[in-house]
């Protein structure tokens, strides 16, 4: 059976790479990708990116997916961090899925109340809600905590994408 991946991007300004590559490494890998956002039609990258959304945060199911991911960039605490993702990350990470946040996306999960007692890792500027929701914050590029993976920005994108890919085996 096909493993299926939920990739959640802003609608306006999501981080390019953040998306494409390990969007590119889990498709090769054979990993089915859907990108979610919160609005139809075509998304706007940060820099010159566009991505055709697949679903909108209503149509998903945490139960019809092996992960779900958040991709980062000016756009993400904006457009997704918000009850309704907070709900799906939460169920998710309750059934024992696998759960990825990149740059600025782990607030999101934060805010969901995911990450306490939690390793985890993002972009500089969110360290102080991770570590106000209890996580144990390292800045490093990357961080595996069971089935949580977070990164810290897009030049770990890479990295990221196969951490998801050997989580998903």
């Amino acid at each position: 059976m096909t493993k299926k991946i939920a990739m959640f991007i802003a609608f306006q300004g999501f981080r390019d790479e953040e998306y494409i590559e390990p969007k590119k490494i889990l498709e090769a890998a054979g990993i089915r990708v859907d990108t979610v956002s919160t609005a139809k039609g075509q998304a706007q990258g940060k820099f010159r990116l566009t991505a055709q959304v697949d679903k909108v945060v209503d149509e998903v199911k945490a139960g019809d997916y092996d992960a779900l991911a958040l991709v980062g960039g000016p756009g993400a605490l904006e457009h997704l961090d918000d009850p309704k993702v907070h709900g799906l990350f939460r169920e998710a990470m309750a059934a024992g899925k696998v759960i990825g946040a990149i740059c600025i996306s782990p607030v999101v999960l934060a805010h969901a109340g995911l990450l306490k007692g939690r390793t985890a890792t993002c972009f500089p500027d969110g360290a102080p809600e991770l570590e106000k929701a209890g996580a144990k914050f390292t800045g490093a590029d990357l961080e595996i905590d069971g089935k949580l993976i977070t990164a810290s920005g897009p030049v770990p994108a890479r990295k990221y994408g196969r951490a998801l890919v050997e989580a998903l085996k």
